[in-house]
């Protein structure tokens, strides 16, 4: 479920999505998606209805599992997922389904009211904000750094006064993602100290201090700095989701920390890392997808060629709106992957309208092709071998 106006949970690639949004009468409602999902059998879901009144929530989800109930594939495992019912029913037909479903539900004991979302609402405590105005961020300080974490690690916040800070767990040889248990605890400070409490964690691997207030922001800052979590790279190509793979989990089929770090390595320069600009890089060790490589603007996969381990190139994805990658071409050796997000790199830059122009508005305005002759040459150039692999890719 999302609730902000950018999809920031990736709702377009979950069995059920739902996105909280108000109609033109400013009624608050969801656009509710179903079908999604990452995996050996990457979809994105379908809209089913485009505004669902709020009290028929619970309602119409239970409506969507009946019907999956219903149908839902029994017979095999790896089919069991309410993507492929979607897939194989179609999703006119399976909205129809969930509408005469729903037709016997809506409006029944599950239905919503003001007075039950009230009473849950009680349970959670909310901040107690002090009155404070907006300061200007652009005139936080002086000190080299600072003015870099503010534009990409600090985000508005609807209180005045106040920000959330997100806290990088990407810094250059670490593991994505990875915090000791030493910086956890001094984390659990600064949460105490500068947040209320609350810390909570995104799917992109990091770490957010929802509720800071700006005049304390300095302090944060030379705080997350020396704990090593200050990287000013959210959002940006060192920003790197990873899976576990290969080092600890059974089911990889190649390491995933490895090439992260040589990638992370490799765009070390923070200024060439802010001059590319926002770009999503994800990498998974199997094509369980744990690292969602299916919608990164770059994508990596892991992948097994007789007990070696290799890595497949899609480019193309993107989170939201959810778009799912496309492969470049042959898989790569592990040292070869840096040098193939260069390239990918490189094409970008010169091919920009602007400094503005994402990697993934490049691609979707020309295309995969000239990625692909940046990286294997034109097609009557590639070597044999390379055009049998792909084919077959």
């Amino acid at each position: 479920m999302n609730g902000a106006k950018a999809d920031r949970a990736a709702v377009g690639v979950h069995d059920i999505g739902l996105h909280a949004i108000k109609d033109d009468q400013n009624n608050v409602g969801f656009k509710v998606m179903v079908g999604g999902g990452l995996g050996r059998t990457p979809m994105v879901g379908f809209v089913i209805r485009e505004f669902l009144p709020w009290p028929h929530l619970l309602t119409y989800v239970e409506a969507i599992l009946r019907v999956y109930n219903r149908f839902g594939r029994r017979d095999n495992i790896h089919k069991a997922r309410i993507k492929i019912l979607v897939k194989e029913r179609g999703p006119e037909r399976f909205r129809e389904e969930v509408e005469a479903e729903w037709a016997h539900l809506k409006d029944g004991p599950a239905t919503l009211t003001h007075t039950e979302v009230e009473r849950v609402a009680e349970r959670f405590t909310r901040p107690d904000y002090e009155s404070l105005a907006n300061q200007d961020l652009a005139k936080l300080g002086n000190v080299a750094g600072l003015a870099a974490w503010v534009k990409r690690n600090v985000h508005p916040h609807r209180v005045p006064g106040y920000a959330a800070v997100t806290l990088s767990l990407k810094k250059t040889g670490v593991p994505p993602g990875d915090v000791t248990s030493d910086q956890m605890e001094a984390i659990a400070n600064l949460a105490d100290r500068y947040s209320f409490g609350e810390l909570r964690v995104t799917h992109e691997q990091n770490l957010v201090l929802a509720d800071v207030r700006q005049d304390r922001l300095v302090d944060l800052w030379r705080e997350a700095r020396a704990l090593g979590l200050a990287t000013p790279n959210v959002g940006l190509l060192t920003n790197i989701i990873a899976c576990p793979g290969g080092d600890f989990c059974a089911l990889a089929n190649a390491k995933s920390i490895p090439v992260a770090e040589a990638i992370q390595r490799r765009f070390d320069d923070l200024d060439h890392v802010f001059d590319i600009g926002e770009l999503d890089l994800n990498i998974s060790g199997c094509m369980n997808a744990c690292g969602h490589h299916h919608v990164g603007h770059i994508g990596i996969l892991g992948v097994d060629k007789n007990g070696e381990e290799w890595y497949q190139i899609q480019i193309g994805g993107n989170q939201a709106p959810a778009a799912l990658g496309k492969v470049l071409g042959p898989s790569f050796a592990r040292a070869d992957v840096p040098d193939v997000v260069e390239s990918l790199i490189e094409c970008y830059l010169a091919r920009r309208d602007s400094e503005v122009e994402r990697f993934i508005d490049v691609v979707q305005r020309i295309g995969v092709e000239p990625f692909k002759e940046q990286v294997y040459g034109k097609a009557d150039q590639r070597s044999p071998r390379r055009q049998r692999d792909a084919a077959v890719a």
